[in-house]
Parts: structure tokens; C-alpha cells; sequence
């Protein structure tokens, strides 16, 4: 009986990884329709490799401009409203029947129907920034129906639409999938190569350090690599991006494979992921190269523990193991975009002797610190705690208090889980406590503001950044001027009021309207510091407006702007 179990068990198991892998190859083709009336054009693929994440949709071009009809891509309904400061900005999201949701970012503003709804929430709850889940019934939509303009709201960079695919796990998938159809005959760019010793025996051309390789373009979308020799266990990775028919961008691949004298032993592709998984693209990329240089180097093999779902067929996680003196091998990478446009790479590798002794280098004011156990020291008026698994891997840091400064090595080790800082401030506790925060301090000597809290004479800032920290003081208040209008001036033909806000050491934390006593509306764009209101949202309605408006930064400053304007009501 429990051998018949154990057989079922295994059949199921083959059964739902197969299902799974059908699930991803069989998805639709003709159900989702372009979201823009526009010819697309992207400047972001999916999974492309972003600061802490992967890409989760396309990016689609605007010509530069904001106010795009943006459609729904299939019947269903609006399932979620996100209105935020950063990240999406103004975002929309439309359940279908097929199970699928489509997300719309970075908007400006949404159909009448939907603002409508918007608005009257807003002002329930007294809050620009909202996340609302209507019902079913509530706002359903037909397919190529107009449901918003688009924008530059939030994270942008610049006027976009932001389209994701989410399967009904919410896992993005990359929507040239299901029949997003975007032009490309152009093969990926491949920008470097480098090799990797994997421990603290391994060598590249007779050192155990990582090391750039000569890169040599041949014709038809071939490369080869200048001859090299290795020991042990390495890792091979790589520079590369690709690009569409619609523009320069240099946007992320669809699909990487290698090739170990003639039998793959790597796979990877960008086809979908679960939002979880994400920030482990730190552990994928060479994130100290990338910090130095601000170029992304993929690692073509599966570092340890990592649980990224983009990795397919590997053998022994794509290391190549290079042991018998004398021996050559041939490694073949192939990257191809999702047009199967592709780029192939030849690597000779001559294995070399083993070393007789690898130096190791000694530096006694480093700290060990084991990525399996807590970390947790107390120096001066610091406590540092690095939570078990928040470095990938064991290392050794550089961690050094001095005066009111701390410094925690240097952003170039990555961190999956905030390190918690502390400070106890009892020496300045005759001083105003509330406007001292923890800061990180730049190469240039700029500090920046880290969100800290407050318990007594404590101060403690979480943060996935290794670096120098400082605490710093911000006593000066926000600022806020008017720019489309003057006190005790008429605005008749005003279609908004505009103020800008600014604050200098912490930034805006917060910010509250009213005309007359009544709360307003206004609409935060932190790149550009200014709050709107529109007076189409119909609150204003007498002749002469008291208008009261107050900022608060991010230490509890604040400053009020009182004015008096005229309308024609």
C-alpha cells in the first residue's frame, strides 16, 4: 500500500509539472487586444533586469507625451484601484473571465466613469493616496473600451504606459506571450563576458579572482572569446540586452541557453515569475560590478539557494567543473529575444594546474558574518542587527563606529532582508528628538533620509542597503509657494490651483487642504514637488475661498499656507 502511495505520489507530481509547463506553453493568443490605438513601440521589455527587480510588463512609448487613450484589453472588470505617490503612480487593474488580470500604470488620469468612482472615495476617506477593490458589478468594462489616459505618474521615468499580464496566481507573464504583438528583427547586444572562480580554490588564468574576457565580434551574429584557462569550480556570466524595431532602447532578452562541449547545461528564460521572487536578482547579477559600473552582468549559472522560478534545464546549476590538467572544453552561450532574433558566444577553456596555494587576504578589522546565523553588535551609541538570510552568502564586512557615524562595509554586497540600525540619543535628549533621524551618507557626503522610528531615546532605521550611516538633524520646516495664482486675486478662469512644496533635508511626508473648512483634493507629483487641485471636482463653489494648506516633512516639521482667492460661482 504505501509503495503504491509513494508510485501515486510521484505520478502526480510528474503530472503537475507537466500540466504547469503546458499552462505557460497554451496560453491565449487572440483574447487580449493592444491597450494603446498607437503602433507599439517599447522602451521596457518583460523581465527586463531593473534595481531590485525584474521588469514585470512593457513598457510602451507615448511619443514622449502624456493623454494616450488607453483600452481594455479584454472585457471583465476593475477589480483594483491604486493611486500612490511612487511605484505605479496611478494604476489599474481589470479582472477577466479567462482568469487573467491586466494592470495599467503610471496613468494620468482614468475614463469618466472610473474617475468618477475614484473621486467620491477619495474624498470619503481624505486621502489622494487610495487602493480600492470594487465588486464585480461595480465597473465592468468592454474590450477596446476606454478606461484611462495615459501619464507619467509615480516611479516614471518619463510619459509611458505600463502594461502587465497577471495570471490568476497574480504572477506577471511576459504579455508577447499571449499575443502582444511588438515588431523585432534586431539580435540582442552582448557587451561583455566575464568568468568567475566559485570558491577559494578555483583560478582564472592562475589567480582565484573574477575576470573581464576579451570579447571578439565575428560575422552573422557570432562572437568569440579570446582563449583562457581555468581550475575548479567556475562561472561563466554575461552583458547583454536586445532591442526592437520601434527605437534605441536597450531593453532586456527573452531567452539564454549554454552549452557544455555540446550538451546544455544552463537555461533560463523571461516568461513569468511570482513578485516574490523578484529582489533575487541581486543574487543573479554581479551586483558588485554593477555598483561600480552601472552595467548588469548575468550570471549563467543557478547561485545557491536561489529560488528563481526563470531557471529551467541545468546541469550541476550551470558551474562548469574544471579539474583534469591539460584539457580543453568548448562553452556556447546563445541568447535570442522573443522574435528568436538570436546572438551566439564560443568559449575555449583550457583547464589549468591546481594552484599549490591560493594567498588569502588578510585584513583583521574585516567582520565575518555568516548569512546562516544573526549578526548582532553593539558599538558606542550603535546597535547593528543583519537578520539570519539577509546576505545571500557568508562575507566579510566592513563595519566601523565612529562618533555619531556608522559605517556597515559598502553598497556593493547585496542585502535580501533590511538590517536593522539603532541609535540611542539619550546624550541629545535635552534637544528636540523628533527632528534627528538616521540618514545614509553618499561618497560626496550628502545624507539621506532613512524612514526612522522612535521609541523613547531610541532611534532605529530598517534598510537593504550596506553603506555609512549618520544621524542628522532637520529643524527647518517645508516650503510651499503658490505658482498659478495670488492672494486676494481672482481665479474665474483657473482650471486648477497649483502650489509647489519642497523640503530640503527629510522630504514630504504628508499633506492636508481645505477652502472654507472643507477638504480638498490635491494631487502629489513628487518629481516635480507640485500639488494640484482641479476644480472640476465641483468642491469649490463660493465666491470667496479660504484656502488652507499644510505641509509636514518626514521628522514632523510643518509649515501652513493660508490664502484668500475669488471665483465666480
Amino acid at each position: 500500500m504505501i509503495r503504491h502511495f509513494f508510485c501515486f505520489l510521484a505520478l502526480f507530481l510528474l503530472m503537475s509539472r507537466f500540466g504547469v509547463s503546458q499552462t505557460i506553453k497554451n496560453l491565449p493568443q487572440d483574447y487580449f487586444v493592444n491597450p494603446l490605438d498607437i503602433d507599439l513601440k517599447l522602451s521596457g521589455t518583460f523581465g527586463e533586469l531593473r534595481s531590485n527587480h525584474f521588469h514585470s510588463g512593457l513598457d510602451i512609448k507615448t511619443n514622449q507625451r502624456t493623454g494616450a487613450t488607453v483600452h481594455a484589453a479584454a472585457s471583465g472588470y476593475v477589480s483594483r484601484i491604486k493611486i500612490e505617490r511612487y511605484g505605479y503612480g496611478k494604476a489599474l487593474y481589470i479582472t477577466h473571465p479567462n482568469g487573467y488580470t491586466t494592470v495599467y500604470a503610471h496613468l494620468k488620469k482614468f475614463s469618466p466613469r472610473i474617475e468618477s468612482y475614484l473621486k467620491k472615495k477619495q474624498y470619503e476617506k481624505e486621502s489622494y493616496a487610495i487602493q480600492l477593490f470594487p465588486s464585480d458589478l461595480d465597473l465592468r468594462v468592454d474590450q477596446s473600451e476606454m478606461v484611462a489616459y495615459s501619464g507619467n505618474s509615480g516611479g516614471s521615468g518619463g510619459p509611458h504606459l505600463h502594461f502587465e499580464i497577471r495570471d490568476s496566481a497574480a504572477r506577471p507573464i511576459n504579455p508577447m506571450m499571449m499575443g502582444i504583438e511588438i515588431p523585432d528583427t534586431k539580435r540582442p547586444l552582448v557587451k561583455q563576458i566575464k568568468a568567475y572562480p566559485l570558491n577559494e580554490t578555483s583560478t582564472i588564468d592562475g589567480k582565484n579572482e573574477a575576470k573581464l574576457l576579451r570579447l571578439i565580434p565575428l560575422k552573422g551574429g557570432k562572437f568569440k572569446v579570446a582563449p583562457f584557462s581555468a581550475y575548479g569550480d567556475i562561472g561563466i556570466g554575461v552583458n547583454t540586452s536586445d532591442q526592437q524595431n520601434g527605437g534605441p532602447n536597450q531593453n532586456g532578452t527573452f531567452h539564454m541557453e549554454t552549452f557544455f562541449n555540446g550538451t546544455k547545461n544552463f537555461e533560463m528564460t523571461f516568461d513569468r515569475y511570482a513578485f516574490d521572487e523578484s529582489r533575487h536578482i541581486n543574487q543573479m547579477i554581479d551586483y558588485e560590478h554593477f555598483k561600480n559600473t552601472k552595467s548588469r552582468i548575468s550570471r549563467l549559472y543557478i547561485p545557491n539557494d536561489s529560488p528563481l522560478s526563470l531557471y529551467e534545464d541545468h546541469i550541476n546549476k550551470g558551474v562548469l567543473q574544471l579539474y583534469e590538467a591539460g584539457t580543453t572544453h568548448a562553452y556556447r552561450i546563445v541568447i535570442e529575444d522573443y522574435k528568436q532574433n538570436d546572438v551566439e558566444i564560443n568559449l575555449s577553456i583550457t583547464n589549468e594546474e591546481a594552484p599549490d596555494s591560493i594567498p588569502f587576504p588578510k585584513d583583521n578589522h574585516l567582520t565575518f558574518v555568516d548569512h546562516n546565523m544573526t549578526y548582532n553588535k553593539q558599538s558606542g551609541p550603535y546597535s547593528l542587527m543583519i537578520p539570519k538570510g539577509a546576505l545571500y552568502q557568508s562575507a566579510f564586512l566592513d563595519i566601523e563606529q565612529s562618533a555619531d557615524t556608522l559605517k556597515v562595509h559598502k553598497d556593493i554586497i547585496p542585502l535580501h532582508k533590511n538590517m536593522i540600525i539603532s541609535y540611542d540619543a539619550s546624550a541629545k535628549k535635552d534637544d528636540n528628538l523628533k527632528q534627528y533621524y538616521i540618514g545614509r551618507v553618499t561618497s560626496w557626503g550628502a545624507v539621506y533620509h532613512v524612514n526612522t522610528r522612535r521609541k523613547g531615546n531610541i532611534l532605529s532605521a530598517a534598510t537593504r542597503t550596506l553603506g555609512t550611516y549618520a544621524i542628522s538633524k532637520d529643524d527647518l520646516p517645508p516650503t510651499i509657494k503658490p505658482l498659478n495664482f495670488k492672494n486676494k486675486q481672482w481665479i474665474t478662469k483657473n482650471k486648477t490651483i497649483k502650489l509647489k512644496v519642497a523640503d530640503k533635508d527629510t522630504g514630504i511626508d504628508g499633506y492636508r487642504a481645505t477652502v472654507n473648512g472643507k477638504f480638498i483634493l490635491l494631487e502629489y507629483d513628487y518629481k516635480t514637488g507640485i500639488l494640484t487641485h482641479d476644480f472640476d471636482d465641483g468642491i469649490v463653489t463660493d465666491t470667496e475661498n479660504e484656502l488652507k494648506v499644510i505641509v509636514t516633512d518626514n521628522v514632523g516639521n510643518s509649515t501652513t499656507f493660508e490664502a484668500t482667492f475669488f471665483r465666480k460661482s
